[in-house]
């Protein structure tokens, strides 16, 4: 690893925190599909640069983002985009509070403001579910100012130190829309694709340690299968996702196999067409 990725780590880690922010430090486990890709991400984080991870539902942008963390032994704040993400969501809100028989106005900081000023990880996900207008109060923070006006106190925040964004993105799924430029252009952007061969079978040994042999190469066969048909345009990206092959791998552990893809892959496809490419593949090697 790069020194300089060892020097941060080793800085970073020796943080304390108190109890409910250590609860926020996630484990690892991203089993990188490139050889550079989890390094390079690394190197981005510890330039301060704002990461944009592009890939498919369930190729493993969240356990990547949740590894970065652990690896800097660092808590993470999560906001879950959608349309209806407002300011408050991200910046924090106005509350009255009763104390002594007196009545005050409290502000109680978002994800934002608490990752910002204790220097923590910030996690966007689906960062182009969000409208448009709500995201621009984060061009500050995302630049090389790192800084934010709250409109709620105008109280000035500087970012501290160890402070990093992670976003992720499912490029046109959906109820996604396009990032506009002033927002893509403050990220580093990295694609994100499916693991495959020998870090997948690594990945399934170490979430599920008693699985059978058998059941652990009919699973990986399938999986080199869908990812096929993905790339033949046969199969939506989602039914090549990893997580849905764990899904599955949890249920063949104590239910009929092609039954467990079926509700674990086939069930979440749309397409009927699509659900029985997925079965008939299953079927190929599971008897």
């Amino acid at each position: 690893m790069l020194k300089i990725i060892e020097e941060q780590i080793s800085q970073r880690s020796q943080r304390t925190y108190a109890e409910e922010d250590q609860s926020l430090i996630p484990e690892g486990g991203y089993k990188s599909p490139d050889a550079h890709l989890y390094e390079d991400v690394l190197v981005s984080v510890v330039l301060q640069k704002p990461v944009l991870l592009k890939g498919p539902s369930g190729s493993g942008k969240t356990k990547l983002a949740e590894t970065i963390a652990n690896q800097f032994q660092q808590p993470v704040h999560s906001i879950n985009c959608s349309v209806d993400l407002d300011a408050e969501s991200l910046l924090g809100f106005k509350t009255v509070v009763q104390k002594d028989g007196q009545t005050f106005i409290e502000f109680v900081e978002g994800p934002v403001v608490q990752a910002m000023r204790q220097g923590h990880f910030l996690y966007i996900d689906e960062i182009n579910m969000a409208k448009a207008e709500t995201l621009p109060i984060l061009h500050s923070v995302l630049d090389y100012r790192r800084m934010l006006t709250n409109p709620f106190t105008n109280e000035v925040i500087h970012a501290h130190p160890d402070f990093g964004v992670i976003a992720a993105i499912n490029e046109g799924y959906v109820g996604t829309t396009p990032m506009n430029e002033a927002l893509k252009n403050r990220f580093i952007s990295f694609s994100i694709p499916y693991i495959s061969g020998e870090q997948l079978e690594l990945l399934i040994d170490e979430r599920f340690p008693a699985i059978q042999s058998q059941l652990k190469n009919q699973m990986l066969s399938l999986s080199n299968d869908l990812r096929q048909q993905v790339k033949n345009g046969l199969l939506s990206d989602e039914a090549a996702s990893i997580r849905s092959l764990f899904d599955a791998i949890e249920l063949a552990e104590h239910i009929d196999t092609i039954r467990a893809i079926q509700y674990a892959i086939a069930e979440k496809l749309e397409d009927q067409t699509e659900k029985n490419l997925v079965i008939e593949l299953a079927k190929t090697w599971i008897g």
